[in-house]
This record gives structure tokens, C-alpha cells and sequence, in this order.
């Protein structure tokens, strides 16, 4: 199979990037289908690395700055697609692709909306699909959402009453390389992510002023700033910044447990697999993906009340790192979720025949929704 995906346009198709969700995932995305043997063809701004048949440099970084200066660090990412940038991004992309198009291949938007100018040039040539939805606005006939928790919101939002053969669940996917596992925690919590209110970053400072313990907090974003209601001053809270791929390798480490209290409903919080990978609790609220990707009282905890989260942070012993780093690496994996993405792609392509009536003589399983669940150490009772 041949994929056309193009880049965030805003952003760098990197590991530097590694706060901007849809980035990551256009950069996994490229390796693992390259890796199970497909023709990739990626488009994105110079700097763009992702392993790939070919990487198309579309925009020069010096134009980018015009518009987009490399300040994410400290300051929230920010975009205008109706900008001079995107339309040139937008631009180059569709002729780019058009050099390149064959019958029957597939375009894969990771950024949804955010690519659909894209789309739109190529409604009649190419299987567009939305490969990671994480976001509320969807166009595509075809779509992968992130859980089936924002799979069901989504079509609420949207009014969907009847379900669609070729929507699917397949979950965002790391590799475990990336990770370092630890059975020996330090003394202090973590909470990983953007700093703004919406991610709860209040809740793990005052539930860890309660129960006087020390909170590292890294992220994109500072610990003072008005737009987004933060005001943090505690001494007990220490800010180590931007976490970079290294940084965040070992904060995931040596953490106790990962704090995780989202306000809003999350469509799936990559930080609780990462986590998990690590070998590190995650301290949740209980919506969201949470419920499908935080195993209570096996890979972390998930709380509503300001008591609950004082108890799962005091109890974090009983939650056994090698059940959260096997939970990861079963069902978020790479080589796992690759299994879920070549199975979809296989019935997308089928539609070029019988569609829905294909059969496949060859196969050997139906496992591709299969779950492997670890076991929960014994129950605290005190």
C-alpha cells in the first residue's frame, strides 16, 4: 500500500516536538507503516526526519519563523490555518502529492480539520482517512479515533445515530525502547503536560501540599501565568521546565506516580501509556479515556473527590510497576498497535473490490480488539 501524510504545519516533524500530540503521531505514524512494509511518503517543513520511502521538504525553516518562532518551550502552540504560512504549507503539499499519485492511495490526515484543504484537492483520487481523532470537528468518510470514549463523544457532538463499518478504534502507540523501566521510585509525584488549568495541574499541587509531598512539574508552559489560570507559588512544587525526550525518559522513571486530573473530557492522554511504559503509577480523574486506559488499582488510580486522590497518592506501593509496564507494552506498543492499523488498512483497501463482502482466505486470527489485561496486587485495607 502507498500513504501520502503530511506534517503539522506549524511544527517540525521531529522528537523536538515531542508536546505537540499530532506531531508524534505523524512521526510514528510514518515509521511504523514504513516498517511493515509500505511506501510512506511524508510532507512537512525542513527539519522533518521521520523514517519514511520519501520525506518531502515543503517549506524552508526560515519562512516558518516568519510566522511560527520556536518558542514552545514556555508558551503554548498557537495557529492560524487561514495564515499566509498554512496556505503556502497547504499549497506546496497538494502539488507535491499530485507528483506522486497513484491509484489507490491513501491519504492520512493527523490533524483532521487541520488537513482538510488537503483533502479537499483529492476528494476523487485518494482514500482520505482520519488516522487519529482527537479532536471534535471530523469531515472524512473514514476515521480512527483515539478511544472509544471520544469515539462515542464525538459522535454525539456530531449527531451521528448509527455507527460506520469503517470507523475504528486503534489507540495512540509508543515504543518501549523509548522508555526506561524502574521498579526503584524516589520520593516525589509528577505531574507531565501542558501547564494550564484545563490538564488539573491544580489538583497534584494540593493534593500533594496535603499530603506534604514533594511535585516535579514539567511541561510546555510556566507556573505563573494568567491566560491560562495558573498562579503556583508553593514551595513544595518544584518546576524543572520542558521536558525534552531525555528528561522526560527519566522524570517517567523515578517519579512515585504520575498525577493526571483533567478537567475536561480526555481523548486519550498519551502521559498514562508513557507512564505505564515507565513502570510508574497514574493518578487520574474518572471520564475520559481514563476509564480505558488507567486499569484502578492495577496501573494506577482514578478519583473523584479531593480525598481520593490524597489516598491513591499515599498508596501508590500497591500498584506493581511490572503490571503497568506489561499493560503498555500488551496493548500500546508499537509492534501491537501496528497489528490494529495494518488490519483497518486492509479493509479500507478491500473496498477497491467487494468491500464489505471481501473475504480473506488467508486469515489466520481475529485478534487485532484484543485486550491482555495484567493482574492487581491485594487489595489495601488499611
Amino acid at each position: 500500500m502507498r500513504f501520502h501524510i503530511p506534517g503539522i504545519p506549524h511544527t517540525i516533524t521531529n522528537k523536538s516536538y515531542i508536546s505537540c500530540a499530532y506531531t508524534q503521531k505523524v512521526y510514528k505514524l510514518c515509521s511504523m507503516l514504513t516498517k511493515l512494509g509500505h511506501e510512506v511518503y511524508h510532507y512537512g517543513g525542513e527539519g522533518s526526519d521521520p523514517s519514511c520511502t520519501e520525506n518531502i521538504i515543503i517549506v524552508r525553516e526560515d519562512f516558518r519563523q516568519q510566522f511560527y518562532r520556536t518558542n514552545f518551550h514556555t508558551e503554548q502552540f498557537h495557529y492560524d490555518t487561514g495564515d499566509q504560512y498554512h496556505q503556502t504549507f497547504y499549497r506546496h503539499c497538494i502539488e507535491e502529492i499530485s507528483k506522486r499519485l497513484q491509484p489507490r492511495d491513501f491519504l492520512l490526515c493527523a490533524w483532521g480539520w487541520g488537513h482538510e484543504p488537503i483533502a479537499r484537492a483529492f476528494d476523487a483520487s485518494l482514500m482520505v482517512v482520519e488516522s487519529g481523532v482527537g479532536y471534535e470537528s471530523i469531515f472524512s468518510k473514514y476515521r480512527v479515533f483515539e478511544s472509544y470514549t471520544w469515539m462515542t463523544h464525538v459522535y454525539g457532538l456530531n449527531n451521528i445515530r448509527n455507527g460506520s463499518w469503517y470507523d475504528a478504534v486503534i489507540p495512540n502507540f509508543f515504543d518501549p525502547a523509548d522508555f526506561t523501566f524502574s521498579e526503584q521510585k524516589e520520593d516525589w509525584f509528577l505531574y507531565l503536560g501542558r501547564i494550564t488549568h484545563r490538564k488539573g495541574v491544580d489538583v497534584a499541587v494540593q493534593t500533594t501540599k496535603e499530603i506534604n509531598a514533594r511535585l516535579l512539574v514539567a511541561g510546555q508552559g510556566t507556573l505563573e501565568n494568567e491566560k491560562e489560570q495558573i498562579f503556583i507559588r508553593d514551595s513544595h512544587v518544584e518546576h524543572v521546565g520542558f521536558a525534552d525526550v531525555a528528561t522526560r525518559r527519566a522524570l517517567l522513571s523515578k517519579a512515585k506516580a504520575v498525577f493526571m486530573p483533567t478537567y475536561y473530557i480526555e481523548p486519550f492522554g498519551g502521559v498514562s501509556i508513557e507512564a505505564a511504559m515507565s513502570g510508574t503509577p497514574v493518578i487520574s480523574s474518572d471520564w475520559g479515556v481514563f476509564g480505558e486506559n488507567v486499569l484502578h488499582g492495577v496501573t494506577g488510580y482514578r478519583c473523584r473527590t479531593f480525598d481520593q486522590f490524597c489516598w491513591a497518592a499515599e498508596h501508590t506501593e500497591a500498584i506493581r510497576p511490572e503490571a503497568c509496564r506489561n499493560w503498555a507494552i500488551d496493548n500500546f506498543s508499537t509492534d501491537r498497535v501496528s497489528l490494529m492499523y495494518q488490519e483497518y488498512f486492509e479493509m479500507l483497501y478491500d473496498l477497491w473490490g467487494k468491500g464489505w463482502y471481501e473475504r480473506s482466505p488467508d486469515r489466520l486470527n481475529l485478534d487485532w480488539l484484543c485486550k491482555s489485561y495484567p493482574q492487581a496486587k491485594n487489595t489495601i485495607s488499611a
